[in-house]
């Protein structure tokens, strides 16, 4: 959800999903510091409606988990490259579940959609790139992360009104406060909503007098209908398109803020990559070339900013329109990324992990999530391979090499490398 760092993007990346893992342990830190900081939280959140026994209730107890504070800036939107972010968060596996949860949900999914004016394809396009269609809410106590994001690091403003606003949902009775957890940052939920957000956003569609987007997916599907309507979703257009460009394009034109009426790409020899008319309209459009001219190219329109509203990174919204258009029956990206060394889906990076765990690499289950263990084994490989650069990441090269070497031709190591 907006203005959120989301570690559940690293679990749906690089995991299967989160319930089937034992978490690690949380360093706590007891810090007078903390301490003194809930206290004069106190008083603001009585000033907001909140009650001393809820403030007294919910923060009983609460101790500082330092380990958020590393977690600023690591947002995975930014920091991963746009094919490993794509194959792992739009592959086949995750398009099957998809068209699974389409036809689950059907009926209220068709209640949503008239409701709305959203299509079903989309708002399950946003629940599987969130959670995984339900499976990974993520692991962080909400209250914990949200207060001491509140009292130290940057941004601290920001995540005390989180804060205020999650023990104002408590005490309204949306939400529970047993197991409540999230992302590092405090998003929650099936569709991954800031509490600010569900405060303001969230819609109870089931008619129980609860808003509640943790057990009820008709409440949080709905809400994500109703948040992509309040940021200028269109009914019935379209997101965008691939296109091709023309030779020699001037690709300083490009840039989701630098629109123009679509008969003005269109004079400029844009064509959509697979043959298709493009729209013959004068709506505004904004041509993406997210990894250069030499990757694909796209160009969108208002429904695009609509999916960006809700996580203002390119990567995610193209991850979460490309799944709806996959969902629709299309067939994904044409244009080749330009890299030599694609990304892995899930399926192809368990098949990684079985083939380091046969060369005798500690790295526990072959689950799919690339972690420190998986990337040292990873890198150890590259190394006696020679392939470079030997930096552990987990692309096509390293999995075709183990591929075709078949069974382990080295004695295998000890310990973990």
């Amino acid at each position: 959800m907006t203005s959120r760092a989301s570690v559940v993007w690293l679990a749906l990346l690089f995991a299967t999903p989160l319930a089937a893992q034992t978490p690690a342990p949380i360093p706590l830190a007891a810090d007078p510091v903390y301490a003194q900081c809930l206290a004069s939280l106190r008083g603001v959140a009585e000033k907001q409606g909140i009650t001393p026994a809820t403030f007294d209730k919910h923060t009983a107890g609460l101790t500082a988990d330092m380990t958020v504070l590393d977690l600023l800036d690591a947002q995975p939107e930014f920091t991963t490259p746009l094919w490993d972010y794509l194959s792992g968060l739009v592959d086949d596996q995750r398009v099957a579940d998809g068209r699974a949860a389409l036809d689950a949900h059907r009926d209220l999914l068709a209640r949503v959609s008239q409701a709305y004016g959203v299509d079903a394809e989309t708002v399950v396009a946003v629940w599987g790139v969130e959670s995984d269609f339900g499976r990974v809410f993520g692991k962080r106590p909400l209250l914990v992360s949200l207060s001491t994001l509140s009292c130290f690091g940057r941004r601290q403003p920001f995540f005390r009104g989180e804060f205020l606003a999650t023990l104002k949902l408590l005490q309204d009775g949306d939400i529970q406060p047993e197991g409540l957890s999230g992302s590092w940052a405090g998003a929650f939920g099936h569709t991954q909503f800031m509490p600010t957000t569900y405060a303001r956003i969230a819609v109870d569609f089931d008619d129980d007098g609860r808003r509640d987007l943790v057990g009820s997916i008709p409440d949080a599907l709905a809400s994500t209908a109703n948040y992509l309507v309040r940021s200028g979703w269109r009914t019935g257009e379209s997101w965008g398109h691939e296109v091709k460009l023309p030779p020699g394009f001037d690709v300083a034109q490009a840039g989701r803020t630098n629109r123009k009426p679509l008969p003005a790409w269109i004079a400029q020899g844009i064509t959509r990559i697979d043959g298709q008319p493009l729209p013959a309209d004068d709506r505004a459009a904004a041509l993406l070339i997210p990894t250069g001219a030499n990757g694909p190219a796209f160009l969108v329109f208002k429904n695009y900013d609509a999916i960006y509203a809700y996580n203002a990174a390119e990567s995610y919204a193209l991850a979460t329109a490309l799944l709806s258009d996959r969902l629709r029956g299309g067939t994904g990206i044409a244009a080749a990324w330009p890299t030599d060394d694609p990304g892995l889906s899930r399926v192809q990076r368990r098949q990684l992990q079985t083939l380091l765990l046969a060369r005798g690499y500690s790295i526990g289950a072959a689950d799919g999530m690339v972690g420190t263990l998986t990337r040292r084994a990873i890198q150890a490989e590259q190394v006696r391979l020679g392939l470079q650069p030997a930096d552990g990441r987990a692309g096509a090269k390293i999995l075709a090499a183990l591929q075709a070497e078949g069974p382990p031709v080295v004695p295998p190591p000890s310990s973990t490398p």
